[in-house]
């Protein structure tokens, strides 16, 4: 008969794996069981750690919950970056260079794993428990949204725009190119490729009547006229 684990049985790791380990874990359970719902004790069996160790990382539950939320938020933020290095500050054909760059935001920074995890805790915790997501708070939308806004309002000064407010241009974007996936981010899908372009291309069109400049007004011209 095999004796149980002791606190100390584990296989050796080092610091980072354990870390990387736990964190992983975390988010698992805070997603399935929800804050109230998860314990250290679930967090460490599923780390493959001992209880002390989740506590001498994190100290307890909620500095813990914090923690996911700030990795969630740093790694989501690299996406979101990395993502808007491709928004098309000088567009060849500016709907069809704002559908590609839509559509790589919602695969890259929505759609995946990162996104999706963040996502959960914020609709399930956020009204609860909004002191948790203070860190998401200042981090995530406190860097990520100036930064779009930025790139829309060169676009605006270059004329391919006309708008007032960068930032709210911005906000309009994002909700219109995601607005036709929320129902399936909200019973836990992922959406499909053509959902992702028809989104994109659905959103540009619409944001465009709203905000278009000097080529979107032609194109509309030129419509309008044959």
């Amino acid at each position: 008969m095999n004796a149980p684990h002791a606190p100390d049985s584990f296989p050796p790791r080092g610091h980072e794996a354990k870390r990387a380990s736990i964190m992983d874990a975390a988010c698992s359970v805070f997603c399935r069981e929800g804050f109230a719902g998860a314990n250290i004790d679930l967090i460490a069996a599923e780390a493959g750690v001992s209880r002390q160790t989740v506590y001498n990382h994190h100290g307890d539950k909620e500095k813990l919950f914090v923690a996911v939320v700030r990795d969630l938020t740093e790694r989501c933020n690299a996406g979101i970056f990395t993502t808007l290095a491709s928004f098309p500050d000088r567009p060849a054909a500016i709907e069809a260079d704002l559908v590609r760059f839509a559509v790589c935001m919602n695969r890259n920074c929505l759609c995946n794993r990162d996104g999706k995890a963040l996502r959960k805790l914020i609709q399930a915790e956020g009204e609860r428990y909004p002191e948790l997501f203070a860190v998401w708070r200042e981090q995530g939308p406190g860097r990520t949204w100036p930064a779009l806004a930025a790139r829309f309002a060169r676009l605006a000064l270059a004329g391919h725009l006309a708008l007032d407010d960068p930032d709210i241009a911005a906000r309009h974007f994002m909700a219109l190119v995601n607005a036709e996936l929320q129902t399936t981010f909200m019973l836990g899908g992922t959406p499909t490729e053509d959902e992702v372009l028809q989104s994109a291309r659905n959103g540009v069109r619409a944001f465009l009547r709203a905000y278009g400049g000097r080529e979107a007004g032609a194109h509309r011209s030129e419509a309008a006229a044959s």
